[in-house]
C-alpha cells in the first residue's frame, strides 16, 4: 500500500462511516421499516411482562377471596400466567422475525461493499500495488466487511432496543412512582454511558495498536511464504522465523495492554450497575415499608431494573465492539477513498483499431522527479510490422511497455494508436487491444487449461485447444498424467520458465489482440526452449503489430525495425543489417553476445 500515517488514536471516531453505509442499505428500505416495527413490538411485549408479574403478586398477596370474585377473573393469577406466556412468546417471535428481515439487509450490504472494494483495488494504479502489503490489505478488508456485519446487527438488535427500553422504563417510573425512581434510573444510566464512552475512547489507542500489529504479522507471514524458494536458497528459515516472532511479540504486547484496559472497563461498569440496583431496591423497600407501594410494585421495579441493566450490561460490550467495527470500517473506506493516479477522462471513447499503428511522439517519463527514465523518445511501429527495443539493463525498455498499457502516463509527449491518444480512450478498450507475453509469467493456482482460457474467459474448449496447439504445447501437455487439467501451483511454481512462457503465449493467442508485446519473453530460457518460443512467436506475429523488448539480439534479427536505448534515450534506429553496418552501440552489443556464444 502507499505509505500512510498510522491512525491517530486521539482523533474523534469517524461516525460518518454510518452515512457512507446508507447507500448500501437503500435497496431494502421496506425490510428495514418492517424490521423496526417488529423491534418496537418485541420491546413493548417485554415492557408489559413486569406489569403482569406485579398483577400476579398483588393478587396472590391479597388473599383467596379475591381469587373467587367474578369481577376479578381477568386479573386472576392463572389468567395472568397465560398472558405472561403469550407476551414472552411474542417477544421471542417478534425478535426472530426482526432478525430474519434484517439479516438479508446486512448480508447484501456486506456483499456490495466487499465487491466494490475488490473492484476499486483493480482500478487503482500500478504504483499503489507495487507498494501495498497484501497480507495487511486482506486483513483490513476482512475486518472491515466483518465490522459492517457487527455494526448493522448490533445497532439494530442491541443499541436501538436498549435505548427504546430505557425511554420506556424511565417514563413509566417517573409517571407511576415519582421523580426519585425515574431520576435515580436516569442518572445511573447517564453515568454508565459516560463512563463507557470515556474509557472506551481511552482504550482506542490500544485497539488500533493491536490491529496494526495484527496486520504487520500477517503481512510478514504471507510475504515470507510467497518467497518460500528464496528463503530456502539462502537458508534464512531462522531469520524469517525471528522476524515473524518479533511481529508476534508486538502483537502479544498490544493484546496484553488491550486486555488490561478491558478489565478496567468491565470492573467500572459492574460497580456502576451494582450501586444503581442497590439504590433502586432501597427506594422500593422504603416505599413498601411506608405503605406507599405494594409488594407487587417492589417486584415490578426489581424486574424493570434487571430487565434494563441486563441489556445495558451487554450495551457496554456492544459499544466497545461497535467502536472496533467503526475503526475497521473506517480503514476499509480509507481504501475506497484512495484516488487512482490513472483515470479515464470524462466521456472517454473506446479505442478503435483500424490498422494497429503505434506512435511514440517525444515521450518523457520519470518515476521520481529527480531521475528521468525516458527522455524524449519518438518512434513509430507501422501496422503489421515488428519493432524491437534493445539496450542495456535499466535503459527503459520495459518502461515503454508500462506506458503503452497506460500503467503510467508520460510526463511529456503523446502515445497514439491509429492516431488516438491513449490517454483519451478507456483503459479497458486500450488493454483489450494489446496482448502481452511478459518476462515473468505469473499463473493462477488452477489447471493449465483454465490458465490459458483466462486470455478470453468466454472461449470454448475447442478454441482453447487450438491455442494450445498454436503455442506448441501439445507435446508437453501430452506428457503430463492429467494433461491440460494439471494444476500449476501457486503463481505457476510447478512449471518451468519455458513452460510458463508457452502457457502465456497460448493465453495471448486466445485473446486474439491486434497488437502484441513480447517483454523479454526468452531472456531466461535455454536454447532449445528459446527456439520453441521463437517459433510460436513468429507464428502469431504474422498478422499483428508487434513490439518486442529483447535482451538477446539473436531473437530480433528479423525485426522490421530495431531501436537502441541508452539511459532512456533513443541512440540508434534501423534494421539489423543497417545497425551492424553503422558500427555503433548495437554492433558492439551484437559482437559481445556473439563472443559469449563461442
Amino acid at each position: 500500500m502507499r505509505p500512510q500515517p498510522p491512525p491517530d488514536s486521539n482523533q474523534a471516531e469517524n461516525w460518518g462511516v454510518l452515512k457512507q453505509l446508507l447507500p448500501y442499505l437503500a435497496e431494502f428500505k421496506g425490510r428495514i421499516v418492517l424490521a423496526l416495527l417488529f423491534l418496537l413490538s418485541a420491546k413493548l411485549a417485554t415492557t408489559g411482562l413486569p406489569f403482569v408479574i406485579k398483577g400476579m403478586v398483588d393478587q396472590l398477596d391479597s388473599g383467596g377471596d379475591a381469587l373467587l370474585a367474578a369481577s376479578d377473573w381477568l386479573l386472576a393469577p392463572l389468567a395472568l400466567v397465560f398472558v405472561y406466556g403469550a407476551l414472552r412468546f411474542a417477544n421471542v417471535l417478534f425478535g426472530e422475525i426482526r432478525d430474519t428481515l434484517f439479516g438479508r439487509v446486512t448480508e447484501r450490504a456486506m456483499r456490495r461493499v466487499a465487491h466494490e472494494v475488490f473492484q476499486h483495488l483493480h482500478r487503482l494504479d500500478l504504483d499503489y500495488h507495487l507498494n501495498r502489503k497484501t497480507g495487511g490489505l486482506s486483513r483490513d478488508i476482512e475486518r472491515g466487511v466483518s465490522g459492517i456485519s457487527f455494526l448493522m446487527r448490533f445497532m439494530v438488535f442491541s443499541i436501538l432496543p436498549a435505548l427504546l427500553e430505557i425511554c420506556l422504563v424511565v417514563g413509566i417510573l417517573l409517571l407511576q412512582y415519582g421523580w426519585s425512581f425515574g431520576l435515580t434510573t436516569l442518572v445511573s444510566i447517564f453515568i454508565y454511558i459516560l463512563f463507557s464512552v470515556r474509557i472506551t475512547d481511552w482504550r482506542k489507542a490500544f485497539l488500533r495498536a493491536a490491529n496494526t500489529a495484527d496486520s504487520d504479522s500477517n503481512s510478514r507471514a504471507i510475504d515470507s511464504l510467497l518467497n518460500y524458494e528464496t528463503v530456502k536458497y539462502y537458508t534464512n528459515e531462522n531469520y524469517e522465523a525471528k522476524r515473524y516472532d518479533a511481529n508476534l511479540k508486538n502483537l502479544e504486547q498490544a493484546k496484553r495492554k488491550n486486555r488490561l484496559s478491558l478489565f478496567a472497563l468491565n470492573g467500572g461498569q459492574a460497580l456502576i450497575i451494582s450501586l444503581s440496583m442497590t439504590a433502586m431496591m432501597l427506594l422500593a423497600v422504603l416505599g413498601v415499608q411506608h405503605g406507599d407501594m405494594t409488594v407487587g410494585d417492589f417486584v415490578l421495579i426489581n424486574a424493570f431494573m434487571m430487565q434494563l441493566f441486563i441489556p445495558l450490561g451487554s450495551l457496554g460490550f456492544v459499544y466497545r465492539e461497535i467502536k472496533t467495527s467503526m475503526i475497521n470500517i473506517e480503514q476499509m473506506f480509507d481504501i475506497l477513498a484512495i484516488e487512482p493516479k490513472i483515470k479515464d477522462p470524462e466521456n472517454a471513447n473506446e479505442l478503435v483499431i483500424s490498422q494497429g499503428e503505434i506512435n511514440f511522439d517525444h515521450v518523457e517519463f520519470s518515476y521520481r522527479s529527480d531521475r528521468d527514465i525516458i527522455k524524449g523518445i519518438s518512434f513509430r511501429v507501422t501496422a503489421g510490422q515488428t519493432l524491437a527495443v534493445v539496450g542495456a539493463s535499466g535503459s527503459g525498455k520495459s518502461t515503454l511497455v508500462k506506458l503503452l498499457f497506460r500503467f503510467y502516463d508520460p510526463t511529456a509527449g503523446v502515445i497514439t494508436i491509429d492516431g488516438q491518444d491513449i490517454k483519451q480512450v478507456t483503459q479497458h478498450s486500450l488493454r483489450s487491444a494489446i496482448g502481452i507475453v511478459p518476462q515473468d509469467t505469473v499463473l493462477f493456482n488452477d489447471s493449465i487449461f483454465e490458465n490459458i482460457r483466462y486470455g478470453r474467459p468466454t472461449a470454448t474448449d475447442d478454441e482453447v485447444k487450438q491455442a494450445i496447439s498454436l503455442a506448441h504445447l501439445d507435446e508437453f501437455i501430452g506428457q503430463l498424467p492429467k494433461g491440460s487439467n494439471t494444476k500449476v501451483g501457486e503463481r505457476g511454481l510447478k512449471l518451468s520458465g519455458g513452460e510458463k512462457q508457452r502457457v502465456a503465449i497460448a493465453r495471448t493467442i486466445l485473446k486474439q489482440p491486434p497488437i502484441m508485446v513480447f517483454d523479454e519473453a526468452t531472456s531466461s530460457l535455454d536454447s532449445k526452449s528459446e527456439q520453441m518460443i521463437l517459433k510460436a512467436i513468429q507464428d502469431i506475429a504474422k498478422n499483428t503489430t508487434n513490439l518486442v523488448i529483447a535482451h538477446r539480439l539473436s531473437t530480433v534479427v528479423h525485426a522490421d525495425q530495431i531501436i537502441v536505448l541508452d539511459q532512456g534515450q533513443l541512440i540508434e534506429q534501423g534494421s539489423h543489417e543497417t545497425l551492424i553496418a553503422q558500427q555503433g552501440a548495437y554492433a558492439e552489443l551484437w559482437e559481445a553476445q556473439q563472443k559469449e556464444l563461442v
